[in-house]
């Protein structure tokens, strides 16, 4: 007998950090956290930054010097048969063999080719900041998924309790009935009709539990968990009522998306004037040390050794290519008038959007508290015709009725809830103010 306690105790020792991680308490903050470290799509960006915080440089621009070593060793082997008109005998060589030794040291570095430089290099600062850019609207969107799907797990764990207060209504009303059957005060209608009631109830509590599983499944997979866990979730939906249109009109001109158009405006400015530099002189200067050996072994000479410095300016000077540098540079103002166009289309598309999520943020806002009023009376209603249904005063469809009306009016205020979260969200992600 003392083994078995002892094992009991045992048991319940082992497995109390399992059943402590099994009740972890998830939060938005929590989860937030994670997926910065974690979620794929961000990582991802973070590695374009990191390209082209890379490329970022001058020499990738072309502005610092180059140098470069070469060296080789040819052998050959050569047979000569001469014949002279002047009396000199023929003169026969086979197979001699031959050897050529060569190595040098080269640099160079451009002194000017209008300006293409500079532009390159301000192009690829402005490459970098676009990917920075990039990530931070990265990172808004996997915290506006994430918030709108945590604060949905929290819609559904709402419907929850709507059905257990439905079910527990229905329990009521079949134990009443159950008890007037014992007192011959009721029929098998309401007594089939209050069992099916139960029945429905804890069928719809089976699936709404599953609806909650497969909803944190899907916010695990956004933070990119390593594995899936058991967590709960006890916050509740608080909205910010302080929002204001004018306010995030203005606003939009941070939104990452308004930002990343910009960028894309002065990159093809800088474009414009790299390809305009292609029409301009260039100047390079050039210098290296050179070394030649050649063992002849024929004739006269059996070997010749130069060697010493070299230094030199080139100058090249675009004259006529076919009107390409010119065709290449009327493409690229092209592309900056598409790119403006762009960033006005998306100015536009942005006001547009502010404009109606903030009609349905304002607008369900003020649903809400009439709507919880009404959520109030229908639960006193139902509250009070259970109490007149237990006394025979109001029939069981009287008690339908009266559920009916809670339940109603408990989902639509969760879901206006939910939706003005939601808005709200959205309106904070369009002025780049998301955070928790």
């Amino acid at each position: 007998m003392n083994f078995n306690i002892k094992s009991i105790f045992l048991i319940i020792l082992l497995s109390f950090p399992f059943i402590s991680q099994a009740q972890q308490q998830f939060t938005l903050r929590n989860a937030i956290d994670t997926a910065l470290r974690n979620n794929y799509d961000i990582q991802i960006s973070k590695n374009y930054v990191e390209i082209a915080r890379m490329n970022n440089t001058y020499g990738v621009a072309g502005g610092l010097p180059y140098v470069s070593a070469n060296a080789g060793d040819n052998a050959s082997s050569t047979s000569i048969n001469q014949k002279f008109n002047d009396g000199t005998p023929e003169s026969n060589i086979s197979n001699k063999g031959e050897n050529a030794l060569n190595a040098g040291v080269s640099a160079g570095i451009v002194l000017f080719n209008g300006f293409k430089i500079t532009a390159t290099k301000e192009k690829l600062s402005r490459l970098q900041n676009l990917s920075e850019i990039q990530l931070n609207q990265q990172i808004q969107n996997t915290m506006a998924d994430i918030m709108i799907t945590y604060y949905d797990i929290i819609r559904q764990q709402n419907y929850l309790k709507i059905i257990k207060n439905s079910l527990e209504v229905s329990q009521q009303k079949l134990d009443i009935i159950n008890v007037k059957k014992n007192v011959g005060m009721t029929d098998a209608v309401e007594m089939l009709q209050a069992q099916t009631d139960v029945n429905s109830a804890e069928q719809l509590l089976v699936i709404q539990k599953t609806v909650i599983e497969q909803n944190k499944s899907d916010l695990l997979l956004l933070i990119n968990a390593k594995k899936q866990m058991e967590f709960s979730v006890t916050d509740t939906i608080i909205i910010d009522q302080s929002l204001k249109l004018d306010s995030i009109i203005n606003y939009l001109n941070r939104n990452p998306q308004y930002l990343s158009a910009e960028q894309k405006i002065l990159i093809d400015k800088q474009i414009v004037k790299e390809v305009s530099a292609q029409r301009f002189p260039s100047v390079k200067l050039n210098a290296g040390y050179d070394f030649l050996q050649a063992n002849l072994n024929k004739g006269a000479m059996t070997m010749n050794q130069n060697y010493g410095p070299t230094a030199g300016v080139n100058l090249q000077i675009p004259i006529f290519n076919g009107n390409i540098y010119k065709t290449q540079k009327d493409v690229a103002k092209i592309n900056v008038n598409n790119s403006k166009l762009e960033m006005e289309s998306l100015q536009s598309s942005l006001t547009t959007q502010a404009i109606k999520t903030y009609r349905t943020y304002s607008t369900t806002l003020q649903q809400i508290e009439s709507q919880r009023k009404n959520f109030e009376m229908t639960k006193e209603l139902v509250g009070v015709v259970m109490q007149q249904f237990h006394v025979s005063h109001a029939t069981i469809l009287d008690v339908r009725a009266a559920q009916t009306s809670f339940e109603t009016a408990a989902y639509l205020l969760v879901n206006l809830l939910y939706s003005a979260k939601v808005a709200e969200i959205e309106l904070k992600q369009l002025t780049y103010s998301l955070g928790i």
